[in-house]
């Protein structure tokens, strides 16, 4: 589970039933695995509404921590639009069977697992002139 994409701990704990059953030798349970499972599923359709880069759902991009620091120590900041753009490429380049891509964006360079949704490392325009990139399937040009 990756902890980044949760909400709330809270959202988590299945709350208390009005009728609790009783189970063996009187003890009271929880709520059932079912009724638990169709709570956390509907929750899940409450934050469809947002954009992929807002709701942290599973088809949205998630970025390692790595890729993050590189962000960090480099100044490069993308928008929830150049998020869900680099969405949209990925699932392009999972169509049509790419494994690791080389995402050329604005004038940074992304290096993307793209059977697992995730940005591995971030390069800006300058650290991109005598690099070479290894190991990667497909190019995507933003």
């Amino acid at each position: 589970m990756d902890l980044k994409k949760l909400q709330s701990f809270e959202s988590l704990v299945p709350q208390p039933t009005t009728s609790k059953p009783q189970g063996l030798g009187g003890v009271t349970q929880g709520p059932s695995f079912k009724d638990t499972l169709k709570d956390t599923l509907s929750k899940g359709n409450e934050t469809s509404k947002l954009s992929p880069a807002q709701s942290g759902s599973l088809d949205s991009v998630k970025f390692s921590n790595h890729a993050l620091d590189r962000m960090r120590t480099r100044g490069i900041s993308f928008t929830p639009e150049d998020v869900t753009r680099l969405n949209d490429a990925v699932n392009r380049a999972a169509s049509k069977g790419s494994k690791d891509s080389l995402i050329l964006m604005k004038d940074s360079a992304l290096i993307v697992s793209v059977k697992n949704k995730t940005v591995v490392t971030v390069m800006d325009k300058a650290a991109l002139k005598e690099n070479v990139f290894t190991n990667i399937d497909s190019t995507i040009v933003m």
